[in-house]
C-alpha cells in the first residue's frame, strides 16, 4: 500500500475489483485493433475508423447518462456498466466461433464499451469522494495508479503469449470475465451509500426529467473555473495526441515492422515500471513541493517524449526504442495523473461531481475520436510514420496551456 496507511474495508473491495478490471483489459491491450489487422486483416484507415467511431458514437451516449446519474446510487451504475461491458466483450468470441465476426461487430462493442466506460468512470469517481476522508483522496487515487500501471505491465505480455498458444480470442474472453469479476467485487462492498438529494436548483437534474442545463452543467463548472480550465484543456489535448496515433503505432510494429504480437505487448509492459516509480513518487512530490509545481511540472516533461516513437525501426533497437520513450512518457504521466485526479475532486462540489467527470471523459473520447480519425486520413495521404511523428512534435507545445498561477 502507498504509505501503508489503510483507508478500510469498503475501499479495499473497490481497490479490489478495479486491479481485476484493469488486469482483464491490459490483458486485452489494444485487443480489437489487433483483431481488426490480424483476423480481418484491416488497414490503417480502418483501424483509425474503429477506433474513432467507438468512441465518438459511445462518448455521445454518455452525455445524457452523466446527469442521469448525478443524484442516483453509483455502485447499481458501476455494477451495471461492468455487466454491460462483460456481455460485450464476449459477444466477440462468440461470433469468432460462429465465424460471423466482422469490422462491423468490432464497432458495436467498441461503441457500448466506450459510453460504459465513461458512464463507470464518472459513477466510480464520485462514489470514491463519498467512500474515503478528503485528506485520503490523494493516497487512494495514487493506488489507482500505481494498480493501473501494474496491470499494464503485467497483462500485455501475458496476454501476448496467451494469444500465440490459445488463439486471437484468449485475452477478449479474460477481459469480460474481468468485468464480471469487478461487478462481484462491487457488489461485496456492502454497507448503506445514501442517495443525495437534489437541491431544490433549476440546474440540478431531477429523477425521469434531463434538461439542456443539467447535461451542462458539469461543462459549466470546468469551463468558468479557473484552476480546472486549463487543466482540462492541455488534459484533452495530451491524452488526444497520444491516442491519436496509438493505432497507426500498431500499423507500423505489427504490420509494417513485423513485430509479434507478443513483442508489440512486451515494449509497452516493460516502460509500465515507469508507472509504479511514478505514482509512488507522486505523493512524496506533493508533500515536499506543492501539488501546483507537481502539476506544471510533471505535466511539461510528459509532452517531450512521443515524438521519438517516429523513429522506431526493426529489430531490437526498434523495441528498446519503444521501451525508452514510454518509460520516459509513462513516469511523468503516472507523476501527475493522480495529483490531477484529486485536484479535480478537491475543486468539484459534491452536488457536481458525476456531471464534471463525464463533461470532462466525454469531450476527452470525442476530441481523441475526432483526431484519430483524422490521423488515419493524415497517414493514408503521407504514411503512418509521419503521422506518428506530427502528433509527437505537437505534443511539444501543450504545456503551454497548463495553468500558471
Amino acid at each position: 500500500m502507498v504509505g501503508g496507511q489503510s483507508l478500510g474495508r469498503r475501499f479495499g473491495w473497490l481497490w479490489a475489483a478495479y486491479g481485476v478490471s484493469a488486469l482483464g483489459t491490459r490483458l486485452a491491450f489494444d485487443a480489437l485493433p489487433l483483431i481488426a489487422v490480424v483476423v480481418l486483416h484491416a488497414g490503417a484507415g480502418e483501424v483509425a475508423l474503429l477506433a474513432s467511431s467507438g468512441l465518438a458514437v459511445g462518448a455521445l451516449v454518455a452525455v445524457p447518462l452523466g446527469a442521469w446519474v448525478e443524484f442516483r446510487r453509483k455502485r447499481p451504475v458501476m455494477i451495471a456498466a461492468d455487466l454491460l461491458r462483460c456481455v460485450a466483450m464476449f459477444s466477440i468470441p462468440a461470433a469468432y466461433a460462429l465465424g460471423g465476426l466482422g469490422l462491423g461487430h468490432l464497432l458495436v462493442v467498441s461503441m457500448v464499451v466506450a459510453a460504459a466506460d465513461i458512464t463507470f468512470t464518472a459513477a466510480s469517481g464520485a462514489y470514491l469522494k463519498s467512500l474515503v476522508a478528503p485528506g485520503d483522496l490523494l493516497v487512494a487515487n495514487g493506488r489507482f495508479e500505481a494498480t493501473a500501471w501494474t496491470a499494464t505491465a503485467l497483462g500485455p505480455p501475458l496476454g501476448g503469449a496467451a494469444i500465440g498458444v490459445f488463439g486471437p480470442m484468449t485475452t477478449v474472453l479474460a477481459d469480460a470475465v474481468s468485468y464480471l469479476l469487478s461487478a462481484l467485487g462491487i457488489r461485496a462492498i456492502g454497507g448503506e451509500e445514501r442517495q443525495q438529494s437534489p437541491p431544490d436548483l433549476p440546474s440540478v437534474p431531477r429523477p425521469g426529467k434531463l434538461s439542456a442545463a443539467d447535461l451542462q452543467a458539469g461543462w459549466r463548472h470546468i469551463l468558468t473555473h479557473p484552476t480546472l480550465r486549463p487543466l482540462f484543456l492541455n488534459t484533452v489535448l495530451v491524452n488526444a495526441l497520444i491516442m491519436a496515433p496509438a493505432p497507426l503505432l500498431a500499423v507500423l510494429m505489427v504490420g509494417e515492422l513485423g513485430f509479434a504480437p507478443w513483442q508489440y505487448g512486451l515494449a509497452f509492459a516493460v516502460p509500465c515500471l515507469g508507472g509504479l516509480l511514478g505514482s509512488r513518487l507522486s505523493r512524496r512530490l506533493v508533500a515536499r513541493c506543492g501539488s501546483r509545481r507537481v502539476l506544471l511540472t510533471a505535466g511539461a516533461l510528459r509532452a517531450c517524449w512521443s515524438v521519438g516513437l517516429a523513429f522506431v525501426g526493426p529489430g531490437t533497437s526498434g523495441l528498446v526504442l519503444v521501451m525508452a520513450v514510454e518509460f520516459g512518457l509513462i513516469t511523468c504521466a503516472a507523476v501527475f495523473n493522480p495529483v490531477l485526479a484529486t485536484r479535480r475532486l478537491e475543486l468539484t462540489p459534491r452536488d457536481r461531481v458525476t456531471r464534471t467527470l463525464s463533461a470532462w471523459q466525454i469531450t476527452g473520447r470525442t476530441t481523441t475520436a475526432a483526431m484519430t480519425a483524422l490521423w488515419g486520413l493524415l497517414a493514408a495521404t503521407t504514411d503512418t510514420r509521419t503521422a506518428i511523428g506530427v502528433a509527437g512534435v505537437l505534443l511539444l507545445a501543450t504545456p503551454l496551456l497548463l495553468p500558471r498561477k
